[in-house]
């Protein structure tokens, strides 16, 4: 699991006073890749880059400017190069957007698909 601060910009704020539902999509990648960063090893980060293939997205409560905000990623598992990943975005115990989302691991050489080797995989899944 990882928790990554966000902060709502001014340039997030919708015509109708909240944040437009496409800013939580950069939320979801930027919190996903953060956590990506901070488990996996330097050799591995440099070795792959990720796509997203899927995000299912549950808009419950809306943000506003100044809003202290969490996004709270876990990976759920991991098949192939694909992997799975839920992210709560909360604003305390408030749950404001619920995502499932599907990424899909890519060599950085190549950009073709790219299995992420077992020691990897376990510090996301550990047993």
């Amino acid at each position: 699991m990882h928790q990554h601060p966000l902060a709502v910009a001014p340039a997030d704020i919708d015509h109708m006073g909240h944040v437009n539902n496409a800013v939580y999509l950069s939320w979801v990648q930027e919190a996903v890749v953060a956590y990506w960063e901070k488990v996996a090893p330097a050799e591995a980060v440099a070795r792959h880059l990720w796509v997203a293939l899927k995000h299912e997205i549950t808009y419950r409560r809306p943000a506003f400017l100044d809003d202290p905000i969490i996004a709270t990623v876990v990976a759920e598992r991991v098949e192939g190069a694909r992997a799975f990943f839920s992210t709560l975005i909360k604003r305390g115990e408030e749950v404001l957007v619920e995502v499932q989302s599907t990424w899909c691991s890519l060599d950085s050489d190549t950009r073709r698909p790219a299995r992420l080797a077992r020691d990897v995989v376990r510090r996301f899944l550990p047993d």
